[in-house]
């Protein structure tokens, strides 16, 4: 083998995504000693998107301390990649649920001011590009909040500023952009967004996902009433229909606000990320894409990251094959277009045990060196 490009996302809960890229390398080159390989670890746009494209694109890490759900401070990290042009942003670091004990969750009460309070601070380095995570939110504001921090203003019927959380939405009558930062007019927004729920609505944002933030049915209905008027408020002054938008949505509604005054690009978050590393042109002369995840099941073949390798693998007519903590439905990921599937499990095993970091890392090493070793044996046929 000349060339190999692994590209596997992490096994949570054990293994980095480069910690399993370097297990697979490993495996590799006990076969193929002199094959080239290209080690890109992948997320899909949530968790761990930001180590992966700091690593793949060598950029740095920006502490700043900004606000959580509930307005507390909290320090967190963002990414700058291309010379500081883009900065990395997973919104859950200062937006997310996991911030809250389960007492604190309420998405009447909860904003995304933190994000836009990262946003801000990047803009002001001189960033104008930006790649979003958006999963995660303990939020319902329709991105109102991350928008205050930018310099919007949400007025209720008395000309009084709104605090942008998911109960001041059906307050909110007008809106003031005199102090909107003037950096964002050459800014540019691309949001990894895999969900496809409209901004409101049985199948929107407060229906399908303000109860796992911690609301009622009675909160569910009074956050839903708000972004219906937030909504019409947008098709009045923007002529824009957040309900006729996939993924508008998304995060309790922040996908329709960076849509609606961002003017931001949603996409599926693998596409994001494969996209940011020039994977396709990572593909020229490759031989063969390793990939892999945690889990391998159904789920893999509906947009999880090892399908959209795939995806681009196959279009440049480059063979995959994956590799997984677990693997089930076998038969559909093959039939999906995977070349072969494997569990690194090579017997029986709890899970605490399989879980462990020198076990997933010897045991994927093992795996991929028997693969490669039947690869080697056909080659020299």
């Amino acid at each position: 083998m000349k060339k190999i490009i692994i590209c596997p996302d992490s096994f949570k809960g054990s293994l980095s995504s480069m910690e399993v890229a370097d297990a697979i390398e490993k495996g590799v080159k006990n076969v193929f000693p002199n094959c080239e390989t290209t080690k890109i670890p992948i997320a899909d746009g949530g968790e761990g998107t930001t180590d992966t494209l700091i690593h793949a694109l060598n950029g740095e890490r920006v502490n700043v301390k900004v606000s959580d759900p509930l307005m507390r401070p909290v320090e967190v990290e963002y990414g700058l990649v291309n010379d500081g042009n883009t900065a990395i942003i997973e919104m859950a670091a200062a937006s997310g649920l996991t911030l809250l004990n389960n007492q604190e969750q309420n998405p009447s009460i909860t904003t995304t001011y933190g994000t836009g309070e990262i946003i801000k601070n990047a803009l002001e380095r001189g960033c104008r590009s930006f790649l979003i995570g958006i999963g995660g939110s303990a939020t319902n504001d329709a991105g109102t909040g991350m928008l205050r921090a930018l310099g919007y203003r949400f007025l209720d019927k008395d000309g009084k500023e709104t605090n942008g959380t998911g109960k001041s939405l059906k307050t909110i009558c007008s809106i003031d952009r005199t102090g909107v930062m003037t950096e964002l007019k050459d800014a540019q927004f691309t949001v990894a967004c895999d969900v496809n729920n409209p901004f409101s609505g049985l199948n929107g944002a407060a229906y399908v996902y303000a109860p796992q933030k911690g609301a009622n049915n009675e909160m569910v209905r009074e956050l839903d009433e708000g972004l219906e008027c937030f909504s019409n408020l947008i098709k009045k002054e923007l002529k824009l229909d957040l309900n006729s938008i996939a993924g508008a949505g998304a995060a309790g509604g922040l996908g329709g606000g960076f849509i609606a005054f961002l003017n931001a690009e949603l996409k599926p978050g693998i596409q994001m990320v494969l996209e940011a590393v020039e994977f396709e042109k990572q593909l020229q002369n490759a031989e063969l894409v390793i990939t892999g995840e945690g889990k391998l099941d159904e789920q893999t073949g509906m947009g999880k990251a090892a399908s959209g390798i795939l995806d681009v693998a196959s279009k440049n007519n480059v063979p995959v094959i994956a590799i997984g903590g677990s693997v089930e439905d076998i038969d559909n990921l093959n039939k999906r277009g995977f070349v072969s599937v494997f569990s690194i499990q090579p017997y029986p095993i709890s899970l605490e045990e399989a879980m462990k970091k020198d076990i997933t890392r010897r045991n994927t090493t093992q795996v991929t060196e028997q693969f490669m070793r039947v690869i080697k044996q056909f080659k020299n046929k």
